[in-house]
């Protein structure tokens, strides 16, 4: 039976013909597009007279159709940067039918982290980009977490609790992924009720976009997480979660309470009046905990399935494969087709069953699972990929008998709006009938992204794709390779973060080298939006790894006391800074403001904008409080190089650092009396002297520098400043020079 809907003056007969016209005005009237009934997902590109023909059996998948056509036949690239295209009038005839067709029927987006990292402060324009992105990269089965704290408002409302104790339980808007992962309580709260407000809004509309769409969206359901004093407040029993990295855990209801039933009931009651019913609920009780013997980890599992079927008995649970979870005692708790479970990190670290530190000897016990691909955390910037593992990962699954249960694929990064290469890789790798090389899926990638096949720019990317873009096997790093700029000063300065893993596998030389080619046809380019993105992208890596190679030189020459090349080096290093914050200006993407704007106009009055400015700001730099950001060591976990928090944020770092190691030399050249043995130096031991006598660290109290700028309201604009070509020119001078 064959569905056709096409477009009838203005009014627009299906989702995706509405899709279409936000990307270009017109542009529905160029395709036509056909629903067809069948068993497996596909997509077909056609051919009738002048239009071009996409069918598919969903209309995610004929959008799926519609992307393919644009990257592969009209040489237009969609993504990030750029989800707006000017489509020529008449559109490249498509020569012979093509089809394309997968097994893979289930396509999920996000992390919870995600949602705090890179749509904390979304509205609903910015989001209906990112549903027409998904709808365009086949993804069917969304995370849908907006508004989560809307309901747990209700909820504890009728618990009997206060609006002031909710507003201490519930985080605040940059840091809400962490509480709705049971990982903390009310930091950077509390909420204004207005918050509340205008998240239920926002929610409706996501939903009823994704449903229109045909989409599943994934939403949130009830783990067990109590507030941690909901033993004193409520009676319940539960099992005190301790700390997470410094923060006050909430508390975990034993499934055996009396009340869980009823709790649970509360919660489903909540978020089904709000939000509706949903085929697929997720949930992620005790993430990052260890274990707890008061715990039945398959009594819990049982108890977290029964409360979630009786909201929909056909509901399927979702749970991230991410470290010790799920438990294998959950998972032995449940039948097959109860839950899916996310192989969280797929390209790097899975846990299914292929070779990996986290892999495990029976993999998800014959439950159903996803393929995802991490590639980010923390939302930081820089280049980064692992397209051999990736690819390598991904066709393993099609013979490895522990991968019987794969059911699709799935993006799960902590921070979106980045490494637009890896992203469209991963999408196109279901739809593949024969399996691809990276080679020539970069050529084709290159033509599509620019819509030209310049050989030279296609020297960069393979270049690209087999060093930065290919981190190898064995190498189990966490996300970009972090910038040098962003890390807090010292003399053995490496990883920005606590838990990067960071390590080199790859010659700084490559992306200098790439930034060379780029910038050397630059000029050809000009207007091309996603070549300027890219060309900004390329040189500030090549920037930021070049400053790298000058900093060692920098604490180089400190140890070898060589005052004169130690001002110079520092002064290099400084001035790439500078010129990384000038180069990242010329792109709202990259630009500080351009947060802050969104995180400000959410306010309703000054107070909250101001509330929300600080939590974008708290989330990029210290993370937490003093302990939390020093001892629990989430400082920079988030660290964006920026522009603005480059020059106002981590300048003011390396030049305290430098100017104090200047200090401490002239100290040493103009020594004071005791530095010659008078006083309690001359009381010292050997061991001590001799300690003495090594380079000496400085000591720095960091969180003094910048707790003060996460509470000021400075103005930075999202505006562009500056044109990219020209920067980029005058960055690669900058690099040629100090190569010299």
């Amino acid at each position: 039976m064959l569905v056709l809907l096409t477009v009838v003056g203005c009014v627009y007969a299906n989702p995706v013909d509405d899709l279409l016209e936000r990307i270009d005005h017109g542009a529905s009237r160029k395709f036509k597009t056909q629903l067809v009934k069948a068993d497996r997902d596909f997509f077909e590109l056609d051919q009738s007279g002048a239009r071009v023909v996409v069918r598919g059996n969903t209309w995610v998948n004929i959008a799926t159709g519609i992307n393919w056509y644009l990257k592969y036949h009209a040489g237009i690239h969609l993504s990030w940067n750029g989800m707006k295209a000017r489509l020529p009038e008449q559109l490249p005839p498509v020569a012979h039918r093509e089809r394309h067709e997968t097994d893979l029927v289930l396509r999920y987006d996000f992390n919870y982290c995600t949602f705090s990292y890179s749509m904390a402060f979304w509205d609903w324009e910015r989001w209906q980009q990112e549903i027409d992105w998904m709808a365009l990269h086949g993804v069917n089965m969304p995370l849908a977490i907006v508004g989560e704290e809307c309901v747990w408002r209700n909820m504890l409302l009728r618990l009997g609790y206060t609006e002031e104790e909710v507003g201490r339980f519930i985080a605040g808007p940059a840091f809400l992924a962490w509480w709705e992962m049971n990982n903390l309580e009310g930091w950077g709260g509390p909420l204004p009720l207005s918050w509340y407000d205008r998240q239920l809004r926002l929610q409706r509309q996501i939903l009823a976009r994704m449903r229109e769409l045909g989409m599943h969206p994934v939403l949130p359901g009830y783990s067990g997480m109590v507030p941690h004093d909901a033993r004193e407040k409520l009676g319940l029993d539960v099992a005190d979660a301790g700390l997470w990295n410094g923060f006050q855990r909430p508390a975990n209801l034993l499934p055996t309470d009396p009340r869980f039933d009823e709790i649970a009931r509360l919660y489903y009651e909540e978020l089904t009046r709000l939000f509706g019913k949903a085929d697929y609920y997720s949930m992620d009780p005790f993430h990052e905990s260890a274990d707890d013997s008061r715990i039945d980890y398959a009594e819990a599992a049982r108890a977290l399935l029964k409360a979630m079927r009786k909201a929909n008995s056909k509901a399927v649970w979702v749970v991230q494969g991410w470290t010790e979870n799920p438990r294998p005692q959950m998972l032995h708790a449940l039948n097959e087709g109860d839950v899916i479970v996310l192989d969280l990190f797929s390209e790097c670290r899975p846990m299914w069953g292929a070779p990996s530190v986290w892999r495990r000897e029976n993999g998800y016990e014959g439950h159903h699972w996803l393929f995802c691909m991490l590639e980010n955390f923390g939302a930081n910037v820089g280049l980064h990929g692992r397209m051999d593992q990736l690819i390598d990962n991904f066709y393993m699954t099609q013979t490895h008998p522990l991968a019987r249960g794969l059911r699709g694929i799935g993006f799960t990064m902590e921070g979106s709006e980045n490494n637009p290469v890896m992203f469209e890789l991963m999408s196109e790798l279901p739809w593949r009938a024969e399996r691809i090389t990276k080679e020539q899926w970069v050529t084709d990638y290159v033509k599509a992204r620019y819509g030209t096949d310049d050989p030279t720019i296609q020297e960069a990317w393979q270049l690209l794709s087999s060093t930065i873009y290919n981190c190898p096997l064995g190498n189990n790093q966490q996300g970009p390779h972090e910038s040098i700029f962003c890390g807090r000063p010292s003399l053995n300065n490496f990883q920005a973060s606590s838990w990067s893993k960071m390590r080199n596998y790859y010659d700084p030389e490559a992306t200098l080298q790439a930034a060379r080619l780029l910038v050397s046809v630059a000029d050809r380019y000009r207007g091309n939006n996603n070549f300027e993105y890219d060309l900004v992208d390329v040189t500030r890596q090549a920037v930021a790894d070049q400053a790298r190679v000058v900093y060692h030189r920098v604490i180089a020459d400190y140890k070898a006391f060589s005052r004169k090349a130690f001002d110079a080096d520092a002064r290099r290093f400084i001035d790439l800074l500078m010129m990384q914050d000038e180069l990242l200006g010329t792109r709202r993407e990259f630009r500080l403001g351009n947060r802050l704007e969104q995180a400000r106009s959410c306010g309703s009055t000054a107070a909250e904008s101001d509330l929300y400015e600080w939590n974008a700001r708290v989330q990029v730099t210290t993370w937490g409080n003093r302990y939390c950001a020093d001892t629990g060591g989430l400082r920079d976990y988030a660290h964006k190089e920026w522009q603005g928090m480059l020059s106002d944020f981590y300048a003011v770092r390396w030049r305290t650092y430098f100017q104090l190691l200047s200090q401490q030399m002239e100290a040493l050249t103009h020594p004071m009396p005791d530095m010659l043995g008078a006083g309690q130096n001359s009381n010292k031991t050997a061991t001590e002297l001799f300690q003495m006598a090594l380079p000496q660290e400085v000591e720095v109290d960091w969180y003094a520098i910048e707790e003060p700028w996460t509470l000021r309201h400075n103005l930075y604009t999202a505006a562009p400043e500056g044109n990219p070509v020209d920067v980029a020119k005058k960055a690669m001078q900058l690099l040629n020079a100090i190569a010299q």
